[in-house]
């Protein structure tokens, strides 16, 4: 994509490229307001990032952006759908897109907003807009679990896919969607697959269709699991294992997967001192306008108390109702009081 000349000053600059930031900057040009879209990834990069043959919970017109149909082979799309769809999408839009361009903080100016970028290059720039839509997602920032070894180079918090691991001792920690699909595609992939779960059972938000198949590997011993028990070091042949007794054992690993989940990474709004609630969750009116008026924040970038209740879904509902008030807010050129 080659972005459009910039203006001197967008009416929106929309923070992640997402498929909630694509709907963004689609609801932004049929509008007619100028927009752009800012992405220290490449388009979709979280799901760029997914395990390589995941499948979605929910059916292709439910992750539709911009009525452009989504059509594919599969009852669930895949990761290679979406990648897909999304890119021809952007591309059939010309959506003004600034990939690899990261924002470093968002300021409160006169007219709007400044927002301190850094490119591709490492060089540092500057966007000016009178509206900012954040549409940042969570999945690029996993929950650390704050133990030794966890920076180690056999430790990783996304998985990718089973065939490296084959015949190899692999530690999986969560009990959640990620943990499932990993440890039992790991399994399958020829691994010996350990599972460490802080709680006395699997997450009851575990997809229905993969709960009682891992249970039954569990059953089965085909998959090992360790419940009631927490990881407390991570070394570079095994990880140290406290029961809920306080009573330790090592657990020999060539590699492990934290898998505890992940929350949105809203410091580069540092400055603005948006308001939250006591879930964690932001202060977002009907329109997701944040505490910081013209600061939209939509997605479940907003969200970091219900990230199981935010998706691709109705996110991209978000964006869209986040347009429309931006688009009568700026009708008459309301000009944003200084902060």
């Amino acid at each position: 994509m080659n972005p459009a000349p910039s203006p001197d000053l967008f009416d929106v600059a929309i923070v992640g490229a997402g498929p909630v930031g694509l709907a963004a900057a689609i609801s932004c040009k049929r509008a007619g307001l100028s927009y752009v879209v800012l992405e220290k990834g490449c388009v979709v990069n979280a799901i760029f990032e997914y395990p390589t043959y995941m499948s979605f919970f929910t059916t292709a017109p439910e992750l539709e952006i911009g009525n452009h149909p989504f059509v594919t082979g599969h009852d669930k799309p895949d990761r290679r759908d979406a990648l897909m769809y999304y890119r021809l999408v952007s591309q059939r839009e010309a959506l003004n897109v600034e990939q690899y361009t990261e924002v470093k903080a968002v300021h409160a100016a006169p007219a709007g907003f400044t927002l301190a970028v850094e490119r591709r290059d490492g060089t540092p720039d500057v966007v000016e807009a009178r509206r900012v839509m954040v549409a940042t997602g969570y999945y690029d920032n996993p929950l650390s679990l704050g133990i030794p070894g966890e920076d180690g180079e056999n430790v990783s918090h996304y998985y990718t896919e089973a065939h490296p691991f084959m015949g190899l001792s692999v530690t999986v920690i969560g009990a959640g969607n990620s943990a499932a699909d990993a440890a039992l595609d790991l399994w399958r992939g020829g691994a010996k697959v350990t599972m460490v779960v802080r709680a006395p059972e699997l997450k009851s938000t575990i997809k229905y269709w993969v709960r009682p198949d891992l249970e039954n590997r569990i059953k089965e011993g085909s998959i090992s699991a360790h419940f009631n028990s927490r990881v407390i070091d991570m070394g570079q042949d095994a990880v140290t294992v406290e029961r809920e007794d306080g009573t330790t054992f090592e657990l020999s690993t060539h590699f492990t997967f934290a898998l505890t989940g992940y929350r949105p990474d809203l410091s580069f709004l540092g400055d603005l001192n948006l308001a939250q609630q006591p879930d964690q969750c932001l202060v977002l009116d009907e329109f997701y306008e944040s505490s910081v008026p013209g600061l939209f924040v939509v997605g479940s970038a907003g969200f970091a108390g219900k990230t199981n209740q935010v998706f691709i879904e109705n996110g991209r509902l978000h964006a869209e109702a986040a347009v429309a008030e931006i688009a009568q807010q700026l009708a008459g050129r309301r000009e944003l009081q200084p902060q």
